[in-house]
């Protein structure tokens, strides 16, 4: 590593924490329907809203009735959504001539994309019109966001309202958070990447003469509008194929840093909108610190790893510079492998380099990152609701060490609670362990590997820990587009997305009929560091140790094997 690899890390991290703080306010007061310095532009927009789809914003909903007005607004996107894809053929925008898709790839992509996981079974430019990734792919990329965001401000008033029966209106707090808290910022950083060089237009493809004398051809499209929001909504959808690898995603190393900061950005700064609804900002330096604990210790082995020599070409006698293989040179292998860890640590799934390639070690940590839960910084909203369901379990491993009613922040979690939690804990594993078993045990899907041995598990294994994490990157040499995985990863990213939003919000309405009592002397700090020590462990091993025989049998087989 040079001097410019230890900048841009230092770079990341100070762009990354700075803005935290101040946007995780402007959040709170967003959410709250507070007066921000936007309420006179966008306070008629979000009036008008209400006015004419017949939502009073003052009334409030029970977790149920927050549920189900969630469930139906997925469930009608999901139907637009695949409707638009069934029939792009034969509606505007299509300059390419673009068919429709095949019924499976349609319903995983719209099934991928409602969920905020972007799972790509296809390559952007040769499948999709402009309508569709306009109308289709980049509304959900602002309202799937929005939903995440909302669920988490249901959580975080269920944790600090006293003995309430509601959490909010749904409807409201979607509409806030997609006009308020993504479509501003969204528009700035589109702005930004179209003046870095990203396209922004409806021109047919363009076809170049390359300088080898062949013919190429150059996709077009609105490209900058949805990659903003694909970032900064922790979507992760690229509008090419090759996502943000590719030249017109992500063209400069400018555009890189920014791009990869804007991956984190607002989950950093919804866990300080958490300290400002508890009113103690102590919880949210708490919560901040663990997940910058697990996010260094990732990157610091993964940067470790990446830059290992290669044990085979060291015995062929090949002189190592730099591990380029399926890296960009103009990122580097620093740039690749922040992204990795990044990109993965937050539910965004993006990349800017090709997973497969990566060092196996590297790949590891890209797939803990994924199995403990997306909890190190996570989606938008969905990320920290992840964190403090561990904040609630170490909570509750700390009242069973020393003989107490467990409580966080003067409320008790008592059977409830716990079953609640226990449920939430059960996803991971029935996606990836469950589905992905089924997958590796029949011939014919097991025959989407592209490579023998532990590496060829390891791109099954990605797969299904991808999708139940609502992540979406992949392991390229992966042949997703089968009827088979197609249906299979659909079932593992509606699981791994309802199954937790519905016991979060059940939790949610459970603490919030919940009394608060007086924190005493003798009441566990959930401030401290030997608390963030204690979720740092509960996050490792409950989230990590039920997966480690699998990643045994993968990347760590894969490391050992080759020699490291």
């Amino acid at each position: 590593m040079h001097s410019y690899d230890y900048l841009l890390i230092l770079a990341f991290l100070v762009l990354l924490l700075a803005p935290a703080p101040w946007l995780g306010r402007f959040f709170y007061r967003v959410m709250e329907g507070e007066r921000t310095w936007l309420s006179p532009v966008l306070g008629p927009v979000e009036r008008a809203c209400y006015r004419i789809s017949g939502v009073d914003p003052k009334t409030e909903q029970s977790w149920k009735q927050y549920a189900w007005a969630l469930l139906a607004f997925n469930l009608a996107g999901f139907v637009v959504l695949f409707a638009i894809l069934m029939l792009q053929g034969a509606l505007p925008l299509n300059p390419q001539q673009l068919p429709g898709m095949e019924w499976s790839l349609a319903f995983n992509t719209a099934m991928s994309f409602v969920t905020n996981t972007n799972w790509q079974a296809y390559s952007g430019e040769a499948s999709l019109s402009y309508l569709s990734q306009m109308v289709g792919l980049t509304v959900q990329n602002f309202v799937s966001a929005a939903t995440g965001l909302a669920v988490l401000v249901a959580l975080c008033r269920g944790i600090s309202r006293r003995s309430s029966h509601s959490l909010g209106n749904f409807w409201a707090d979607m509409t806030r958070a997609t006009l308020y808290a993504l479509l501003p910022i969204s528009i700035v950083l589109a702005v930004f990447l179209v003046w870095q060089g990203v396209p922004q237009n409806f021109a047919h493809y363009i076809d170049a003469l390359t300088l080898q004398g062949t013919d190429q051809s150059l996709p077009m499209g609105p490209a900058a509008s949805q990659i903003s929001i694909k970032q900064l909504g922790t979507n992760g959808g690229g509008f090419f194929g090759v996502n943000s690898a590719h030249p017109f995603e992500n063209p400069t190393a400018w555009s890189n840093l920014f791009e990869l900061v804007s991956i984190l950005l607002i989950p950093a700064a919804l866990v300080f909108t958490f300290g400002h609804y508890v009113k103690d900002m102590r919880q949210s330096r708490a919560i901040l610190g663990c997940m910058l604990a697990l996010l260094l210790i990732g990157g610091a082995l993964s940067l470790w790893a990446e830059y290992q020599p290669n044990p085979a070409l060291n015995i062929a006698g090949v002189e190592q510079t730099a591990p380029l293989e399926g890296k960009e040179t103009r990122f580097g292998t620093t740039g690749t492998v922040l992204w990795s860890v990044a990109t993965t640590a937050a539910s965004n799934g993006s990349v800017n380099g090709m997973h497969d390639s990566l060092n196996p070690l590297t790949g590891m940590v890209a797939l803990v990152n994924m199995m403990v839960g997306e909890v190190i910084f996570g989606g938008v909203g969905v990320g920290l609701n992840g964190m403090l369901l561990n904040v609630l379990i170490a909570v509750f491993l700390a009242g069973l060490m020393i003989g107490r009613t467990p409580e966080y922040l003067g409320k008790k979690l008592q059977a409830q609670e716990v079953r609640l939690l226990v449920a939430t804990l059960l996803v991971m594993p029935v996606g990836v362990l469950v589905l992905g078993a089924i997958a590796a045990s029949l011939p014919g899907p097991a025959g989407a590997i592209s490579n023998p041995g532990p590496h060829g598990f390891s791109q099954l294994l990605y797969a299904y820990t991808s999708a139940t994490a609502n992540n979406g990157s992949a392991f390229g040499g992966f042949s997703a587009n089968t009827v088979f995985h197609n249906l299979m990863l659909s079932l593992a990213i509606f699981i791994g997305r309802f199954g937790y939003i519905l016991p979060v919000l059940a939790l949610a309405g459970s603490l919030a009929m919940k009394k608060t009592a007086p924190q005493g002397q003798n009441s566990f700090p959930t401030h401290g560091l030997l608390f963030v020590t204690l979720l740092t462990v509960t996050i490792l091993l409950v989230g990590g140790l039920t997966f480690l025989p699998t990643l045994a049998l993968g990347p760590i087989a894969e490391h050992l094997s080759l020699g490291f």
